[in-house]
């Protein structure tokens, strides 16, 4: 399974100021990771980096002084961009994934071996995340949440999450 390597990390969605600065809606845990890196990507494929001067977080927004936007226009120029970050910049904690790597991983049962679907969303509920799996043979969702109990193994490279549902988690589930 292939990890792509710029991930989306925010979008422009306003300016801020009249010095060039720019509002961004954090697409991220914590907005002040977003304030963490030096150089940011208005592209996906990491063609187009922007420098940034400065930034903070502004009531869960993230206020960017970027360089080569200087003034008012510049910013309005650049509503609506999406900023992408360069997984290469950052250190994940060991058990820490980016949730985009998540997204399509299979959902195997450690015990059965059953197969519970596919993950197609992971909802950050502020105590654990909770994993949607998706099984598209009996066209029903399962809900699990991310806590070690559960979650035994995620495996990127093999593209298989091992889990041990909680007794009644599951309907179905022994």
């Amino acid at each position: 399974m292939g990890q792509k390597r710029f991930l989306e990390i925010g979008k422009i969605t306003n300016v801020h100021g009249l010095h060039g600065e720019v509002k961004v809606y954090p697409w991220c845990d914590d907005a002040a990771f977003l304030c963490s890196f030096d150089t940011l990507y208005t592209d996906k494929d990491g063609l187009h980096p922007v420098e940034i001067l400065r930034a903070r977080v502004q009531q869960n927004m993230v206020i960017l002084q970027l360089a080569g936007c200087g003034t008012r226009e510049q910013a309005e120029a650049m509503r609506g961009t999406v900023l992408y970050m360069d997984r290469d910049d950052v250190e994940l904690e060991e058990g820490t994934y980016f949730i985009q790597d998540l997204i399509g991983l299979r959902v195997v049962d450690a015990d059965t071996g059953r197969e519970w679907g596919v993950i197609r969303d992971v909802m950050q509920t502020g105590a654990n995340d909770v994993y949607s799996i998706y099984n598209a043979q009996e066209k029903k969702e399962y809900l699990a949440p991310a806590i070690p109990e559960v979650v035994l193994q995620t495996d990127l490279a093999a593209g298989v999450m091992t889990i041990r549902p909680l007794k009644g988690l599951f309907d179905d589930a022994d």
